[in-house]
């Protein structure tokens, strides 16, 4: 509505109350309530008491009867004030007002802010509006959707301003692009939601039987938190005969029940009754409190302070102990009831646990520290009580000087981590805030940030800085950042404090594996086991996780005709290379394959590394007597003239070893001969030489077992026989071959009875080991473990096999072979069998069979062969 009518509304509301006949105090209340209450009308309390003081003044100025001139004078005179007051509400403050009951739903919407500023709603996300509370909280905010002014957090009215009323939230409404400020004022409103509270559960009263009727007694009066109509209305006192309540005494500082009749001590000693404490709230709320009457004789004078108020100065550093103020109390009666005990009376919680009062003396004291930025100022009220239970009461007001002690406080907004390796300069990485809880210079900040890093601070709206990067990162020389900020403020000394904003960068794929040898060499014996060790190979990837996962692989390929795969294969993980298969050193000595380690990243990145594999070569083969000829019923003679002389070479015996090195280093021994001072052989050229020279008596015909040794370790060995015949004259020969068939016959009967003399004694030697196995230990090296076996391919046709020949003593042991009924025998000499040998599976790969004449065998029958 405008002015105008305003001013009409106005005018017509005092004739009203002029024609009532109100009083002048009354009517001015009566005029300016109805024009604040008028809709759409914006009129400031001064102003609508100024337009209602000047309409009474020319009502209530002029009598009734004036004249017309004197009337339309008046009247002119009003239509200027009233155009002053119109201008006067145009100048108002632009200041937004809103109104909200306390404990109100989040998200309740409390006005349309956007509307009452003229704003469109759907410019506030553009020009990123917000709501700032000035103080601890934020309670209320702005909807960016639809521009209205909403709860956001619990409202309590009494934990914010306490018994103040009216009960302000200021807010600032701030508007960018351009930038505007409005601020907001919310007025919260009282609900009935505090029960009365007296400061005690009970309340004892000592009054003298003598006490006249109409005394009063004060009772301390009940607390409400709550203000207004819902604080407390009224007291109710139960029924009973001797006392009542005061309907008359305001009832704001102090209840007082009245004695209606006489106290009777004799009668009855003590009372016991309830005062009940009401408020105004809908539903009402209510407190009690139970009164015990003692009666006594005399005490008729409560305690009277001093002073009705104390104030005191304090700073927030003020320590435990400090006396803040000492009150004072007198009270006329004396001995008992003279006796003054002080009391805090109505203590809330932010109180009980700051200040204690000497209940003697009556000395306030600090106990607890005060903080300027929770309460800039408290009031106390102090209850002096004396022996007969009256009380007086007056009240402590202490003022709090504020202090630099809050350093400032930095809130982390937003933060971003990892950081990717890869990041472009000048991104942001984290949001801060920084307040400081002190006022005025103390809670001036200024802020800085850790140098020799790549990352910068950048002021930015009000309070908020952000993280910036500002150099290369590279996770695998530096992996993570700790970025100290740090903030101080302008107090006297300066306050500061830190934060440390952990940055981890993660991972980008961008360093292939690297193997820690730039190639490798790996040496294997011959004949070795399929998957027995080769070598390991190790590289190393400096990336993260799966990034740095290393797998390795054989890259595909052939070898002398063999896979790859076919020779070795390697484990993925841990890069151990395996042999598949047993290698020949004759066949090949030594290849090289491919490595490849693959990191596990996306795409994935590969190196290769070559590793050479050296077949080392084993004593396992024996050596090959390449004459005189080894095949299966060869026989060779040499012809030796009885005319050489000592050292001539009568024959040579030549073997090769497929071996390499010291394995294929030969040694030639005779081992057995017909005559052992006769012939010699070189120890490594093999050749046979005459020891001496040949006599008339010599055998002609001599038969040598030679053998052959390698160098290895073990050593390996073959055995071959050499016939030579020593003779000049060919004719000889025949003679010598028909009296050796004779010799043969003879030979195979002693033969015969030698193989059951031996298969007798191994019976009985066989029937004495079981007797005596469970009793001694076996010694292996007492007993030959048998001869060495011949397969039958090797043997000539129509030849058996004699086992047992382990029996023959001295330092030879034999095998025979006898036929099955020819005139001919052939035997085969071996080595020694003792401990100073190798045992005969171990050193005798293949024997030659030796055929000589009879003549010859009946010549050293009784040397060679003992039955």
């Amino acid at each position: 509505m405008g002015c105008w009518e305003a001013v009409s509304f106005g005018f017509s509301a005092v004739v009203q109350t002029r024609t009532l006949g109100m009083e002048s105090g009354k009517a001015t209340a009566y005029v300016s309530e109805h024009l604040n209450r008028y809709s759409g009308c914006r009129l400031l309390s001064v102003s609508s008491s100024l337009l209602v003081a000047i309409l009474w003044i020319f009502i209530f100025g002029a009598p009734l009867n004036m004249t017309v001139t004197s009337s339309i004078a008046a009247t002119k005179w009003l239509i200027c004030c009233a155009l002053f007051c119109c201008n006067l509400m145009q100048v108002s403050t632009t200041e937004i007002r809103y109104s909200v009951l306390e404990e109100t739903k989040t998200k309740h919407v409390i006005g349309s802010l956007s509307k009452d500023i003229g704003l469109d709603s759907n410019q506030l996300r553009p020009r990123r509006a917000r709501l700032d509370h000035q103080g601890e909280g934020q309670f209320c905010g702005i909807d960016l959707d639809t521009g209205d002014f909403v709860v956001v957090e619990r409202i309590d009215r009494e934990s914010l301003c306490g018994s103040t009323s009216p009960c302000f939230l200021h807010f600032e409404f701030i508007i960018e692009n351009p930038l505007e400020l409005h601020n907001v004022v919310l007025q919260v409103q009282d609900i009935n939601d505090n029960d009365p509270v007296f400061t005690k559960d009970s309340i004892k009263l000592e009054i003298s039987e003598s006490t006249p009727t109409g005394t009063r007694f004060q009772i301390a009066p009940a607390r409400d938190l709550d203000v207004g109509i819902n604080s407390v209305q009224n007291y109710f006192l139960d029924q009973n005969k001797y006392f009542e309540l005061d309907a008359k005494s305001s009832k704001k500082r102090y209840v007082d029940i009245v004695l209606k009749n006489i106290l009777d001590r004799e009668t009855e000693e003590d009372h016991s009754f309830i005062l009940t404490a009401i408020d105004g709230g809908s539903p009402p709320r209510s407190g009690s409190v139970v009164i015990q009457v003692f009666v006594l004789d005399v005490n008729d004078n409560a305690p009277i302070f001093s002073q009705s108020l104390y104030k005191a100065h304090l700073s927030e550093h003020s320590t435990p102990g400090t006396s803040i103020v000492k009150v004072q109390a007198t009270d006329q009666d004396k001995g008992a009831n003279g006796q003054i005990t002080y009391y805090i009376s109505h203590l809330s919680d932010s109180t009980k646990d700051l200040f204690q009062i000497d209940e003697i003396s009556g000395e306030m004291r600090l106990i607890g520290q005060l903080d300027h930025e929770k309460a800039n100022s408290y009031e106390v009220e102090i209850q002096a009580e004396d022996g007969g239970g009256q009380a007086g009461h007056c009240k402590v007001f202490i003022e709090v000087y504020d202090v630099n002690d809050n350093a400032p406080i930095i809130t982390v907004k937003s933060l971003t981590n990892p950081i990717p390796e890869n990041i472009p300069f000048g991104t942001e990485v984290a949001v801060i805030n920084i307040k400081d809880q002190d006022s005025e210079e103390n809670g001036r900040v200024n802020c800085f940030i850790s140098s020799n890093i790549p990352f910068k601070l950048q002021p930015s709206i009000k309070n908020y800085f952000t993280v910036i990067s500002s150099g290369p990162l590279d996770r695998e020389q530096v992996s993570g950042y700790n970025v100290t900020i740090t903030a101080s403020d302008g107090g006297t000394p300066s306050l500061s404090s830190t934060t440390i904003l952990n940055f981890q960068v993660s991972d980008i794929n961008d360093n292939p594996p690297e193997f820690k040898e730039i190639s490798y060499k790996a040496y294997v014996r011959e004949n070795n086991k399929p998957g027995s060790f080769v070598c390991s190979v190790s590289a190393r990837d400096p990336d993260w996780r799966q990034n740095g996962t290393v797998l390795y692989s054989l890259l595909p390929g052939e070898v002398n005709g063999f896979l790859v795969s076919s020779l070795l294969s390697i484990n993925g993980e841990t890069g151990v290379i395996q042999a598949m298969r047993g290698f020949d050193y004759e066949k090949f000595r030594s290849f090289k394959v491919q490595v490849v380690a693959r990191d596990n990243g996306s795409p994935p990145l590969s190196s290769n590394v070559t590793v050479s594999v050296f077949i080392t070569d084993e004593n396992d083969n024996s050596p090959q007597i390449l004459y005189p000829s080894p095949e299966r019923g060869s026989f060779m003679t040499e012809m030796v003239p009885r005319s050489v002389i000592a050292g001539s070479l009568v024959s040579k015996v030549i073997a090769v070893d497929a071996d390499s090195g010291q394995n294929a280093w030969l040694s030639y021994y005779i081992v057995k001969s017909t005559d052992p001072g006769l012939f010699t052989i070189g120890l490594h050229s093999g050749e046979i030489r005459v020891l001496r020279d040949i006599s008339e008596s010599d055998p002609m015909r001599q038969n040598l077992i030679v053998s052959v040794k390698d160098n290895g370790h073990p050593s390996l060995s073959t055995t071959c026989s050499v016939y030579l015949l020593i003779s000049d004259n060919l004719a000889e020969i025949s003679e010598l071959k028909d009296m050796s068939n004779d010799e043969k016959n003879k030979l195979t009967t002693y033969l015969i009875i030698a193989l059951a003399s031996v298969s007798t004694f191994f019976l009985i030697f066989i029937i004495l080991i079981m007797a005596v196995k469970f009793c001694q230990r076996r010694k292996p090296n007492l007993f030959f473990d048998g001869a060495v076996t011949i397969p039958g391919t090797y043997l000539p046709p129509n030849y058996a096999e004699v086992d047992g020949a382990g029996t023959l003593q001295s330092s030879y042991n034999y095998d025979a072979y006898l036929t099955t009924g020819s005139r001919t025998s052939d035997f085969k000499f071996v080595t020694s069998y003792n401990e100073s040998t190798l045992p005969a599976v171990s050193t005798l790969r293949r024997t030659d069979h030796c055929h000589v004449d009879d003549s010859l065998l009946d010549a050293h029958n009784s040397e060679e062969v003992r039955p």
